[in-house]
């Protein structure tokens, strides 16, 4: 999500983190995961917390009340209350989740303003960190919390929740976002096979649609969702060091490279027929709906495959289809010379600084909470203390290793990595843009100029 110099990659540590997560996902997708708890043998399981075997010591808060605001709904919603569920039986505290809208800085300006800021905000990006830093919003994180993150995290992802060196941030969730998810049956029916760079992508995309299917499901109604797609192709494309350059906004966004990625991408987006309902139909289907349309239909689904990253485990899970047989998945396939690694998250920052809100971030960051989490599926920590066999399935123990394996090797979401009014707000900047481009995928130099003019505009002026 927002850049900090951890995670400012080489080439050759961008290739490593590519091979590491392309290696896992190519095993076999139902064969049976092995849990990694040898990794945690440094691991402190004292048993110190309020539950016998507990990794993590907590505090008794009866009576005390916290809110926590996050922007996920549904399934995303529902499991992370029972983490929370959890935090209360330990604690005896009562803990109330907050429904946030995108963007949620102007959430939660509205709550500040009107004097109720919930205790913590779990915040999709490291600009909004900033931004609640700037604003004074934010506390920084106790001795007991940065424990945790010392204990179970890599120093990026720790430098990630930091702002000016200090603290703020504690990253409960990750993602893979360089994921593309396929209707097992589709492919067998279209003589598919999992195609490894994008020119075998139009291939198989070709023959999905020759068969009789829609190939692509695009959640174009979410703005978010272009902007991965985007990333992907333009971190590929070219490359670590421009990426990098471009999240950071040290070149514009009327460079020959932002160019080249949108004339890429042009070639699934300008094939209406390649799209579920055409651009008008994607532009109208949110993300939730954008993947159970790829696994309900029988032989006849809206669509053959749908990109987006590990997290569509929990929409998959709303359909009749299983992860591993119904429902498979490779990385995003090479552009540019290697496969593109994309992560994102969501931090744990406190608004309103108590003992029992630096204690629910304590518990965020420990492996308890995120081992929780895990066995209810469709969610990835980077917390490197959750064990491989807390996972559900193979896909999500292959999944969740490459993004332990990689270490520090790995980049962020770059429109997460830009200011919100730019890179995060429905309606307007990126996600608006590559919107009007969805549309009209022909316009790659108008398209450029607008998103430089949006760009500048948010970054403060020059480039």
């Amino acid at each position: 999500m927002r850049s900090t110099s951890s995670t400012i990659l080489s080439h050759r540590a961008a290739r490593t983190a590519a091979a590491v997560a392309a290696g896992a996902l190519a095993l076999s997708l139902t064969a049976c995961g092995g849990g990694s708890d040898d990794k945690k043998s440094g691991d402190d399981r004292s048993g110190r917390g309020t539950k016998p075997g507990a990794a993590v010591a907590l505090p008794k808060l009866d009576g005390a009340t916290l809110e926590v605001a996050a922007v996920w709904t549904g399934g995303e919603q529902k499991n992370f209350k029972q983490v929370l569920a959890e935090f209360e039986k330990r604690t005896g505290a009562k803990v109330t989740f907050v429904p946030a809208q995108d963007p949620i800085i102007n959430f939660l300006g509205s709550k500040v303003a009107g004097g109720q800021p919930p205790d913590v905000a779990l915040l999709p990006q490291p600009g909004a960190i900033k931004q609640a830093v700037e604003k004074k919003w934010a506390k920084p994180l106790g001795p007991e919390a940065q424990a945790q993150l010392a204990r179970n995290y890599s120093q990026g992802w720790q430098d990630i929740g930091k702002v000016d060196g200090t603290q703020y941030g504690a990253y409960y969730k990750a993602a893979n976002k360089s994921l593309i998810w396929y209707n097992a049956k589709v492919f067998e029916n279209a003589g598919a096979s999992e195609p490894k760079t994008w020119k075998e992508l139009l291939s198989a995309a070709q023959q999905v649609y020759d068969s009789g299917v829609t190939p692509f499901s695009v959640g174009g109604a979410d703005g978010w969702t272009l902007t991965d797609w985007f990333e992907n192709v333009y971190l590929s494309q070219a490359g670590p060091e421009k990426y990098d350059q471009l999240a950071q906004h040290k070149i514009k966004w009327t460079d020959p490279s932002v160019k080249d990625a949108l004339t890429t991408l042009a070639q699934i987006w300008s094939r209406k027929d390649y799209i579920a309902g055409g651009p008008d139909g994607a532009l109208q289907t949110e993300f939730p709906a954008s993947v159970t349309q790829t696994f309900t239909g029988g032989d006849q689904p809206k669509a053959g495959m749908v990109y987006e990253g590990d997290f569509a485990q929990v929409n998959i899970g709303e359909t009749k289809a299983e992860v591993g047989t119904d429902a498979k998945v490779f990385p995003f396939p090479a552009v540019g010379p290697t496969p593109p690694v994309v992560s994102g998250g969501d931090a744990a920052v406190i608004l309103k600084d108590s003992k029992a809100a630096q204690a629910l971030v304590t518990f965020l960051a420990s492996a308890d909470a995120a081992t929780i989490q895990a066995k209810l599926g469709g969610y990835l920590s980077p917390n490197k203390n959750v064990p491989d066999s807390a996972y559900p399935n193979a896909v999500q123990q292959k999944i969740a290793k490459a993004l332990i394996d990689s270490g520090d090797d790995f980049r962020f979401d770059m429109s997460d990595q830009a200011p919100q009014a730019f890179g995060g707000t429905p309606g307007k900047g990126e996600w608006k843009e590559l919107q009007d481009f969805l549309k009209n995928p022909s316009d790659v130099a108008g398209t450029q100029a607008r998103l430089e003019k949006d760009a500048a505009a948010a970054y403060g002026g020059g480039s």
